[in-house]
């Protein structure tokens, strides 16, 4: 058993909860679930697993694993952020392992490969392997990017390592209906960012140090985020589906790659749009309580915490 504790974020994950749990107590030390008050039989399922279970309302990702990060009392040296659909390759478990005691102190971070799993299909091109992440962190050696969307784990001190003899999975087994509902959600917290940032609703945060994320997130602020609102989501389509290769994925990769890189980030467009266009009516004031009223964020509000 190495000595870490898991932090999984959950809500309505009764689906994914007891393969991520069982697959964590293999080699975890500890397993906290922090939920936000889900509906179904998640919490149930995890503490019947074994998982120290925390509940508290949700905001967004980031805030939520700060929280975590901030108030759960954790003994352990390392902790890992795992989403509850994602696990572990044995090879990669193998190597945390056999090399995570014989790192050094200047070793503050691992960084993993993901492997994107859609609808059983492996999704290896249109940009989408290897995609490298941070997840593992000495205690007090990472904070979480506050941001909205698209956050990045951001190591405090020391330096992060990668490795790389198998990978971490990310496998969703819901409907393409959830699928679909979910990155639904996602666009809307995507305009959040995307239109709180320009008006100053939301601090800027510093960019990732990571040179790959910070790479990927100059392309999605200075050039993605430059071009004409939907003309960008088919070219970012045909980017990852003809020059990066998507259509090697078959059939289901299609779907993904349509759906992933077209139809979201179209509806992010649209969502973004719609937000302007309330602020080009009723002024940038107006944006917070327009967002309360249409997407339930009082976070926003004036005097309320952002």
């Amino acid at each position: 058993m190495t000595d870490i504790t898991a932090i999984v974020l959950t809500h309505n994950e009764t689906l994914h909860i007891g393969r991520c749990i069982d697959r964590l107590q293999r080699w975890c030390a500890k397993i906290i679930v922090l939920d936000s008050f889900s509906e179904d039989n998640t919490v149930a399922i995890a503490r019947a697993a074994g998982a120290e279970v925390h509940s508290r309302a949700f905001i967004n990702q980031a805030e939520q694993f700060q929280w975590a990060l901030d108030t759960i009392p954790i003994a352990t040296e390392w902790i890992i952020r795992v989403d509850a659909d994602e696990y572990f390759e044995p090879a990669l478990v193998a190597e945390i392992k056999e090399r995570l005691p014989t790192l050094d102190a200047r070793t503050t971070g691992v960084m993993f490969r993901r492997k994107m799993i859609f609808r059983g299909r492996w999704i290896r091109w249109g940009t989408y392997y290897p995609v490298f992440l941070l997840r593992l962190f000495r205690t007090g050696a990472a904070r979480v990017e506050q941001r909205w969307m698209d956050e990045h784990l951001q190591l405090t001190h020391g330096d992060a390592i990668l490795f790389v003899r198998g990978d971490f999975v990310d496998e969703n087994l819901q409907t393409i209906g959830a699928w679909t509902d979910k990155h639904n959600r996602y666009a809307t917290r995507h305009m959040v960012d995307f239109v709180g940032r320009r008006i100053g609703l939301i601090p800027t945060e510093p960019m990732p140090a990571d040179r790959k994320a910070r790479t990927k997130r100059w392309l999605r602020e200075k050039v993605f985020g430059r071009t004409p609102l939907y003309l960008r989501s088919w070219l970012y389509f045909n980017y990852r589906f003809f020059v990066r290769l998507g259509f090697l994925d078959g059939c289901q990769g299609f779907v993904w790659h349509f759906l992933h890189g077209f139809w979201f980030f179209m509806l992010i467009d649209a969502k973004i749009d719609e937000a302007e266009r309330q602020i080009a009516a009723h002024g940038e004031e107006s944006l917070p309580q327009w967002l309360a009223e249409r997407y339930g964020f009082t976070e926003l509000l004036p005097g309320r915490p952002k």
